[in-house]
């Protein structure tokens, strides 16, 4: 059963490690696994990439966990952008790829999709990339979408400042497709 969640319950992460749930309380509880508990309860649940990151540093098979693919979308205004970098990712890698053109296409499709990374090129129009970015920041089924920034035209000060804009990483225009690429893993990777 391919997992749509980005959070599972401790059931659903000793179906997947065929483990008890006694067992994965006691790596939760221990520090080993990272997650959260549902406040006001007992419950606990743990995000899709710390249980990959988890599974890989015990050397546990990824088997038992059959999730849909990495959700790419990519928003940029200038079609051979999103033309030409699309298909060289769909082309090079296993990741689902969408493209958008504004700001409205970007929020309807990051509700719709829930990517893990959005490529956000950072001149679609005033405040209109910051809207998209307060969007996804502010709702709780994207907390997992990583957000990185495109531009040609930021200073390095100005990049660096991107993190407390709500981004998690920059690419800067033009970039190897490669660049991209090495983005996206070590979004994807991310905990």
């Amino acid at each position: 059963m391919p997992f749509e969640k980005d959070v599972l319950t401790t059931g659903e992460v000793a179906e997947i490690c065929k483990v008890a749930p006694r067992t994965v309380s006691k790596w939760f509880d221990s520090g080993e696994l990272e997650g959260y508990r549902i406040p006001g309860s007992k419950d606990r649940r743990i995000p899709l990439p710390a249980l990959v990151k988890f599974m890989k540093k015990h050397r546990m098979p990824l088997d038992g966990l059959k999730t849909t693919g990495t959700r790419v979308l990519l928003v940029d205004s200038d079609s051979a952008v999103t033309e030409g970098l699309g298909s060289i990712i769909a082309e090079q890698t296993e990741y689902e790829v969408y493209t958008a053109s504004t700001s409205f296409q970007a929020g309807m499709m990051c509700e719709k999709l829930r990517p893990h990374v959005l490529l956000l090129d950072m001149h679609l129009g005033e405040n209109e990339t910051q809207q998209v970015v307060q969007m996804v920041r502010s709702n709780d089924a994207l907390a997992m979408t990583r957000i990185v920034a495109l531009s040609n035209r930021l200073t390095d000060g100005q990049a660096q400042g991107l993190k407390s804009q709500g981004f998690d990483g920059f690419l800067r225009k033009p970039f190897p497709a490669r660049e991209a690429l090495r983005v996206i893993e070590s979004m994807t990777t991310m905990v």
